[in-house]
């Protein structure tokens, strides 16, 4: 393991690597608020529309199991770099879409690369963080993506709603950004020393270190539910706008998916401010408040009410996922942070995609407002799975002193 790196290098490592997690989910966020225009020029269904979640998330979850560990065995740059040429390749893919089938290949390929950037990306990223604040990796790593996300969505939409040129030129941009994020990658140090058994590590696994496992039911239970959220955003965004606020216009879908995406790093920063334990109870409570707002305000079609819950639920499942990251990675070493990390990320993406395969198979017999409770259900199940695992947790530390 190297174990001294310059502090100018890790500077670099650490911008480079938070840069680059930020634009890969961009680029895997621009198709977002065009969904409801590839449903009406490629003749898609409200079932096809899960599926491209679905498609995304399969992508995410197959990349985690099979090549979250071999950045411990080619180095961290390497693959980060290979990351961000997928992304590259989905972003070519789009900007050609000319049938459904595109864009699900699309979507998977963009998946693959989301699930690299979470697993590897994420890890140099905790490699090269500074010390202080302590919160600031777990903030950073739960923070970017979602700010990527949403920058993605609203470029796109920009473009869209403004003419600025074809949709094909938000992938040309994003592209550029990409090779930038190369260049970052390939002049920061490497953080761990090449190792045999590159092969062997693709053998799917998941690793929870032994002595937090008995946190993985909270932390879980959080992770399946703020990720089950936002897969319903990512795939019905763009209908919300157009059937339940009566609206068409692309900026709104685009700030409909942002309002949920953005708020995400307020959440990460104010966790700072607590310890982990409380985070998480705090965050996933008032998700779960913010979920029933939600879904009133769909309900009675009320534009301002369902964005200012959007916003609160944005930063209530900030504070709560980071706060169960941190309450995971605070308690192992950097041999674990790879395995573990993909395991976080294998969970969520799996919150995100199992729903939404199963809207895909019944989107015929519901309509989008009865989805939106049945997600609203499962946030119930999740609020009171949570708060039980952390209570028995802090129960469980109380007999130890």
């Amino acid at each position: 393991m190297i174990k001294k790196l310059d502090l100018n290098g890790r500077l670099t490592g650490f911008v480079g690597a938070t840069f680059s997690l930020f634009v890969v989910f961009a680029s895997s966020s621009a198709p977002i608020p065009l969904l409801n225009t590839y449903l009406k020029t490629l003749n898609l269904t409200s079932g096809d529309l899960s599926m491209t979640a679905v498609t995304y998330f399969v992508g995410c979850v197959l990349s985690l199991l099979v090549f979250a560990r071999v950045s411990n065995h080619l180095g961290r740059r390497p693959v980060a770099l290979a990351t961000l040429g997928i992304a590259v390749i989905g972003c070519i893919i789009f900007g050609y879409v000319q049938n459904a089938s595109m864009l699900l290949i699309g979507r998977f390929i963009q998946g693959i690369a989301s699930g690299l950037a979470s697993s590897t990306i994420t890890t140099y990223i905790a490699d090269n963080a500074p010390t202080s604040p302590k919160w600031i990796s777990a903030a950073v790593i739960s923070g970017a993506p979602v700010v990527g996300l949403s920058f993605g969505a609203f470029g796109a939409a920009v473009i869209q709603e403004y003419g600025f040129g074809s949709l094909s030129v938000i992938y040309m941009i994003l592209i550029a950004l990409l090779a930038f994020c190369a260049v970052l990658i390939a002049v920061s140090p490497e953080t761990v020393t090449p190792k045999r058994g590159v092969i062997s590590s693709l053998i799917p696994q998941v690793s929870v270190p032994k002595n937090i496992r008995h946190l993985l039911p909270a932390a879980g239970s959080i992770f399946v539910g703020t990720w089950a959220i936002g897969g319903f955003y990512q795939a019905f965004s763009s209908s919300i706008t157009a059937e339940l606020l009566n609206t068409n216009s692309v900026m709104i879908a685009a700030a409909v998916f942002a309002c949920l995406m953005t708020p995400y790093a307020i959440g990460g920063w104010i966790s700072g401010r607590f310890d982990s334990n409380n985070a998480q109870s705090i965050g996933i409570s008032a998700f779960f408040l913010s979920i029933v707002a939600l879904i009133y305000s769909l309900k009675v079609s009320a534009m301002i009410p369902f964005f200012m819950a959007t916003v609160f639920a944005g930063i209530s499942q900030g504070l709560a996922f980071t706060g169960s990251i941190r309450s995971l990675l605070d308690k192992i070493g950097q041999d674990d942070r790879a395995g573990l990390l993909s395991s976080i990320y294998i969970i969520s993406y799996s919150g995100a995609a199992i729903p939404n395969m199963i809207v895909a198979r019944l989107a015929g017999g519901f309509n989008l407002f009865e989805i939106a409770v049945g997600y609203g259900l499962l946030v119930t199940l999740v609020w009171i799975t949570a708060l039980f695992s952390l209570y028995v947790n802090k129960k469980r530390d109380f007999l130890r002193e």
